[in-house]
């Protein structure tokens, strides 16, 4: 082992390091020169692969999902003409009939609007509580109602200026087209032959729950 002055710097010098190691002897047998390999030839370049990633500039591309259409299955408690409470919304608390399940599995109730104030409309069946209490609503014609049907039109948007922006936009007040209001007359007037005095009072009640109710021990 060769001393050292400090770490990395050597006791000897370089003269002395030479004939140490012997390389002399090596530079002698190969007639005053160093051995000198050839160079290895570079191996073929392995094909390119595609990148994981590519510049934001490329088109995307949708990626192909496999959707499963599962529709939504309706609770046995409910039925049609089945009393429901509901829990959300506008008309949280109302009790409404309802009608039928439509294709989105959203339900399809009515107050009646003449009874209650509740119009036609859908409901997700989560937010809803069914009693014991039916109609029967084998008389309602139901088959025009579907989705589309509730669908509200789109609305062009039209660019404000500075003083747009800052002035008071007065509130727009929608007009129901007359479509919707014969529906839900006819709707009315064929549930209207169903409900007795009793039951139409039912239905103009609120739900609600006071202190020291328990809803879990209740039977609705």
């Amino acid at each position: 082992m060769v001393a050292e002055l400090v770490r990395g710097i050597g006791a000897q010098g370089r003269s002395k390091t030479y004939h140490r190691r012997g390389l002399w002897a090596i530079k002698k047998k190969h007639g005053g020169k160093f051995p000198q390999h050839e160079k290895m030839e570079k191996a073929a370049e392995p094909a390119k692969k595609a990148p994981k990633f590519y510049p934001a500039d490329d088109v995307k591309t949708p990626l192909k999902r496999r959707t499963v259409a599962r529709p939504t299955r309706l609770r046995a408690s409910v039925k049609p003409g089945t009393v429901l409470i509901l829990l959300a919304g506008r008309f949280k608390g109302k009790r409404v009939i309802f009608l039928k399940q439509l294709p989105s599995g959203l339900l399809l109730v009515t107050g009646p609007f003449k009874v209650n104030g509740v119009p036609l409309r859908r409901v997700n069946q989560a937010y809803v509580i069914a009693t014991s209490t039916s109609v029967d609503t084998s008389s309602v014609d139901v088959a025009k109602f579907d989705d589309g049907y509730f669908k509200a039109e789109k609305k062009e948007r039209t660019k404000k200026g500075e003083d747009g922006f800052f002035a008071e936009a007065e509130p727009e007040q929608k007009e129901l087209k007359p479509e919707y209001v014969e529906n839900q007359k006819a709707v009315d007037a064929a549930l209207a032959k169903q409900l007795t005095e009793e039951l139409s009072g039912y239905l103009k009640a609120r739900f609600t729950l006071r202190n020291g109710d328990r809803p879990h021990l209740m039977k609705f």
